[in-house]
């Protein structure tokens, strides 16, 4: 029998490779997102992950048509870059209501779903900035890290129902996420250029990074697979950071992120 699986922001990127590896798998796949046309082969439902009435009507709509929900995987989100003290709360505000509560907006709608049919698995997009934070993309680094937690502790509250709840970690990778990015300058004159400089490394290092097929085939396994970690790392040189992040002391940690991204 088919597994219905339900993917927030799939038509680009990241969501569009894992979309299209689980049509592969032979899943039945509904993909949300703001865009009026949605990928092919899949079941589109415009729908924005900010507007908790559209994500809940949508889950009824899935939900009436296959009877359950087995695979959620909440991939929507956006980058902010800029230094902290020249970024406008609201855009702070903007990053964290995609990123994070995007997410918890759409689990919220879909665990009573998962509850009630006996379980189901929810894969949350977290990033490799949610272990290593990047300086001059603080509020993307802080949203990614908030997922990690919220996934973990999630995790044990849905075990006794049959849910399982993991989040993937990607690090660069060559994706229209990059061009999207919304990059707020103000400040660099004050910053001695570094703000700018930040960036550019960083954009340099997505746009010669890993193809974004690559990174959705392993989501897809991640998905329907048994007996997987709560959070799991794409790429074995990105995973052997994160292991580092967690010996290192933070301070040494921290130079040398410094060094790359914040001279």
């Amino acid at each position: 029998m088919s597994r219905i699986c339900v993917i927030t922001g799939g038509t680009s990127g990241i969501g569009k490779a894992t979309a299209q590896a689980l049509l592969q798998r032979g899943c039945t796949v509904y993909e949300l997102s703001r865009r009026e046309e949605g990928l092919e082969g899949t079941h589109h439902i415009r729908a924005d992950v900010t507007d908790e009435a559209q994500l809940t009507r949508a889950v009824e709509e899935i939900v009436s048509r296959e009877g359950r929900i087995d695979v959620l995987i909440n991939n929507a989100g956006f980058g902010i870059s800029g230094a902290v003290e020249f970024t406008e709360t609201a855009d702070a505000l903007r990053q964290f209501d995609v990123n994070f509560f995007g997410m918890v907006r759409m689990n919220h709608a879909v665990l009573p779903v998962m509850r009630k049919q006996g379980g189901g698995r929810i894969v949350n997009l977290s990033s490799v900035a949610g272990a290593i934070p990047i300086p001059f993309q603080t509020y993307y680094s802080a949203s990614k890290a908030a997922i990690n937690s919220y996934t973990m502790a999630l995790a044990n509250e849905v075990q006794p129902f049959g849910i399982e709840v993991l989040c993937v970690q990607p690090g660069d990778i060559c994706t229209g996420f990059t061009a999207a990015r919304q990059k707020l300058n103000a400040g660099d004159d004050v910053y001695g250029g570094r703000i700018s400089r930040s960036v550019a490394g960083m954009e340099h290092d997505e746009q010669t990074g890993m193809r974004p097929e690559t990174a959705g085939a392993y989501i897809c396994r991640i998905a329907l697979r048994k007996g997987v970690r709560p959070i799991n790392t794409i790429g074995f040189s990105y995973g052997f950071l994160c292991v580092l992040a967690r010996i290192l002391p933070q301070k040494l940690l921290n130079f040398l992120v410094g060094l790359l991204y914040a001279k």
